[in-house]
């Protein structure tokens, strides 16, 4: 699994980022969470594929969402067949259908689109992913939580030949936990071979919002938080009043909430070149990895018993 960030900048775009949009590629497939103006470009320059099957919309205010338009627009000149999936919170369908009369109502592909609430859960084979209210202002806004399944723990099969086992589909009834019976009438439990169970990866995007319980409650151990980090502390009133965050106050989130590693994006302009101050302020509060996100900046979450 490994996070692209294609714009890291809050509100507008700079010269040196682009507007609020991460690429998830997680086993082959491709989700997008936010899609601000100019991604599609951000994607073509960062190498992020045109194969996306879901976009995931934190909220809709226009920083997050106008780059949707043109990449739909440019997925149908690319003649895609494949269906594409939209996720945002209340007013997505609405939103969308209106949006049908820019230049995007002859689309190639089936186009789905599907309001969220608080608590809503997107089941995947081995994952889900769990949308949870945030506090940002002028309508809904959400947060994911990207959880994968508990995974089964190690098979040994240097044991298994010690028991004489023969190597093929025993082994792997084994490893889904059946007890077998060999021929000189051996049974075989998993627990012999198989080792505990381990955890799955958990990755939490906030989208917009100011430090809030749902956040921390979702976040509990993350591998990654990615929190939104539009002021420092020098505008802590201005965080307030336009319902943002400040870098100490997304490091406090990570810190109540356990994370491995914090990563901060969504800067105001003025921070733009050099968000240095943030991190120190985040750092002083939260004692794992802070991560300051540049655009076409790629993070790997590993799992967490193959984490350094």
């Amino acid at each position: 699994m490994h996070l692209t960030f294609l714009g890291t900048s809050a509100s507008r775009p700079t010269v040196e980022r682009g507007l609020s949009s991460i690429a998830l590629a997680r086993d082959g497939e491709t989700l997008m969470f936010d899609c601000g103006e100019g991604t599609q470009r951000q994607m073509m320059r960062y190498g992020v594929g045109f194969t996306l099957e879901d976009i995931f919309f934190t909220h809709f205010h226009t920083d997050h969402f106008l780059g949707a338009l043109g990449l739909l627009k440019t997925l149908a000149l690319q003649l895609r067949e494949q269906p594409l999936r939209i996720w945002g919170p209340k007013g997505a369908q609405a939103l969308f259908k209106r949006a049908e009369g820019l230049g995007n109502e002859k689309l190639t592909f089936p186009l789905t689109v599907t309001d969220l609430e608080h608590g809503a859960v997107v089941r995947r084979k081995d994952y889900e992913i769990r949308a949870f209210d945030v506090e940002h202002r002028k309508g809904a806004a959400l947060g994911f939580a990207l959880v994968e399944d508990i995974r089964r723990g190690r098979f040994d099969p240097d044991h298994a030949r010690a028991l004489g086992i023969p190597e093929g589909p025993l082994w792997g009834r084994i490893h889904k936990g059946e007890t077998i019976t060999l021929d000189d009438g051996r049974r075989i439990a998993p627990s012999e071979l198989v080792g505990p169970e381990r955890p799955g990866r958990r990755v939490v995007i906030t989208g917009d919002t100011r430090p809030c319980a749902a956040t921390i409650e979702h976040a509990v151990g993350a591998d990654l938080l990615v929190h939104e980090a539009t002021f420092g502390d020098e505008e802590a009133a201005r965080a307030m009043e336009t319902m943002h965050s400040t870098a100490r106050e997304a490091a406090t989130v990570a810190k109540m909430a356990g994370v491995k590693r914090l990563a901060l994006t969504h800067f105001s302009a003025r921070y733009s070149r050099d968000p240095s101050d943030l991190g120190r302020e985040a750092r002083e509060v939260f004692t794992g990895e802070v991560i300051l996100a540049k655009d076409g900046m790629e993070l790997e979450v590993p799992f967490p018993d193959q984490a350094p």
